[in-house]
C-alpha cells in the first residue's frame, strides 16, 4: 500500500504565503461591495480629457476602467472632447489656436478640423480601446439623431461680449439615442460637437460642458470630470490641499476665483447637481483607474460636488442667525 508523502515544512509555508498575498486582494473586493450595491443599473457619465487623452498607458487603463464599470452593472457614458489633438492638427495646417475664457476660438476653417479629429481621430481611437474586451462601445456625435442641438456662444471677458466663432451653447439634448444604446448594454462614445437650428452650422461644444448637459437629461447618478489637476484645490496657489466635498452653493461661491481653464467643468459639474445628477467629481485623470479608485473604495479621490440639502445650504446651516 502507498502512503502519500505529509506536507513538508517548506510546502505548509508556501501554502500559508500564497493565501496572505491573496488576503488584501479579496479585502479590497469586500470593500466595493457597497459600492457595488449603491450604483447597480445607475447611469455613470464620464468626461474622457486631459493627458488621459495623450498617454498610452493612462488610455488603456481608462477603458479597462469603463468596461469593469459596464460589467459591474453601472451604464457607462463617455462624452470626450480632443483638445490636444485638435491642436496638433491646427499646428501641422499653419492654424493659429486661441482661447478666450477658457474657450478655443474656433474659425470655420478650425470647425472643419475639430469635427475630423474629434469624430474621426479621438472617438474612433476610444471606441477601438473598449472595444478590444467585447462587442460595447458605439461612436456618436452630438449631430446624430439630434442628441445635442446648439446655438452660437459669445464669450464675456471684462463685461463685454466677445466673438469666439464657431463655439456652440447647447439649447436641447435628446438622449433617446444613448438611452436605446445603454439598453442595449453598450457604451455610447460622444464626441462633443452639435448642429444649430438657427443656422445649420456645427459648433464646438466645450465637452464639460456636453456632459454635464447629458448628464442632466439621462438623469444620471454620476458625472465624472477628469482632467490634469486632483481636484478643486482650497487656496491655490498658495496650498495644495484638495478640497474632498463641498456644495453646490458652495461651489458657486467659489466660481470667480477659478482659473479660466477650470471654469467650465465645475460650470458642468454645478449645472448637473442642480438638474438632478446625485454627484459630480473632478478626477486626477494622470492616476491610473481614478475612476474605479473614486467610485469604489471608501476614501475615494478628488472632488466631489452635492446638492444643496433640504432647506439651505451647509455654509448657511452653519452661521449664527
Amino acid at each position: 500500500m502507498t502512503q502519500t508523502n505529509p506536507a513538508t515544512p517548506d510546502d505548509t509555508t508556501r501554502h500559508t504565503a500564497r493565501r496572505h498575498t491573496a488576503l488584501p486582494k479579496a479585502r479590497t473586493l469586500i470593500e466595493a461591495l457597497p459600492w457595488l450595491t449603491r450604483h447597480h443599473g445607475k447611469t455613470v457619465v464620464i468626461k474622457f480629457g486631459g493627458n488621459a487623452m495623450v498617454d498610452e498607458e493612462l488610455k488603456a487603463a481608462f477603458a479597462q476602467d469603463v468596461v469593469f464599470l459596464r460589467h459591474a452593472g453601472l451604464r457607462p457614458v463617455v462624452v470626450h472632447g480632443g483638445g490636444p489633438q485638435i491642436s496638433a492638427q491646427l499646428d501641422k495646417l499653419g492654424l493659429v489656436s486661441e482661447f478666450k475664457a477658457g474657450l478655443r476660438v474656433t474659425s470655420p476653417e478650425a470647425m472643419d478640423v475639430v469635427r475630423m479629429v474629434l469624430a474621426g481621430q479621438v472617438q474612433r481611437e476610444l471606441v477601438g480601446l473598449l472595444n478590444q474586451h467585447g462587442p460595447l462601445a458605439v461612436g456618436l456625435t452630438g449631430e446624430d439623431a439630434h442628441t445635442m442641438t446648439a446655438t452660437k456662444r459669445w464669450a464675456e471677458i471684462d463685461g463685454e461680449r466677445v466673438d469666439i466663432g464657431r463655439v456652440g451653447e447647447i439649447t436641447e439634448i435628446d438622449a433617446g439615442a444613448v438611452r436605446a444604446l445603454l439598453d442595449d448594454g453598450r457604451i455610447p462614445v460622444i464626441s462633443s460637437i452639435a448642429r444649430s437650428a438657427d443656422d445649420g452650422h456645427v459648433y464646438n461644444i466645450n465637452a464639460d460642458t456636453a456632459a454635464a448637459a447629458l448628464a442632466a437629461a439621462l438623469g444620471a447618478e454620476t458625472l465624472m470630470v477628469l482632467t490634469d489637476v486632483e481636484g478643486l484645490y482650497a487656496d491655490w496657489p498658495d496650498s495644495d490641499e484638495v478640497i474632498s466635498q463641498l456644495t453646490a452653493s458652495e461651489l458657486e461661491k467659489l466660481l470667480p476665483e477659478l482659473a479660466s481653464g477650470m471654469v467650465p467643468k465645475m460650470e458642468g459639474c454645478l449645472h448637473a447637481v442642480r438638474n438632478g445628477v446625485t454627484t459630480a467629481r473632478v478626477l486626477d485623470g494622470r492616476v491610473q483607474h481614478s475612476i474605479l479608485l473614486e467610485i469604489f473604495t471608501d476614501e475615494g479621490i478628488g472632488t466631489m460636488i452635492v446638492p444643496d440639502p433640504a432647506g439651505g445650504t451647509a455654509h448657511d446651516e452653519g452661521e449664527d442667525s
